[in-house]
């Protein structure tokens, strides 16, 4: 079966790609605000968009992944949002860890798998 891959400009990796009825896609960042609530919400933003162009939404989630640059500091921050914005009917898998991100300004990191509605 043949994956399909969607918003291939990065020279490094796809943004989604599409296989067997489920859609992955990248690890999404926010750099443009200063706190942890301000780029989570930036960053869910960008998943309900590339889950759009993929054709499918956030209440066909799979599994969640998510980096915190300080989970001391950040993660019940992180859940405010996040528990604003996951579907309470229809909730991933989901792991939580602290890491060094790609940039210092950068707090939050999101990574998601959903099925396809079909």
């Amino acid at each position: 079966m043949t994956a399909t891959r969607i918003g291939t400009g990065d020279p490094r990796m796809s943004k989604i790609v599409v296989h067997s009825g489920v859609v992955y896609i990248s690890g999404q960042t926010d750099a443009t605000a200063d706190s942890i609530q301000g780029q989570t919400q930036n960053v869910l933003n960008k998943v309900n968009d590339l889950l759009s162009q993929a054709g499918t939404s956030k209440s066909n989630l799979l599994t969640a992944s998510i980096w915190l640059k300080d989970i001391g500091r950040d993660f019940s921050g992180m859940n405010e949002v996040w528990n604003g914005w996951v579907d309470p009917r229809n909730k991933p898998v989901r792991a939580t860890v602290e890491a060094s991100l790609a940039r210092p300004q950068l707090l939050v990191e999101v990574q998601v798998t959903a099925a396809t509605e079909k």
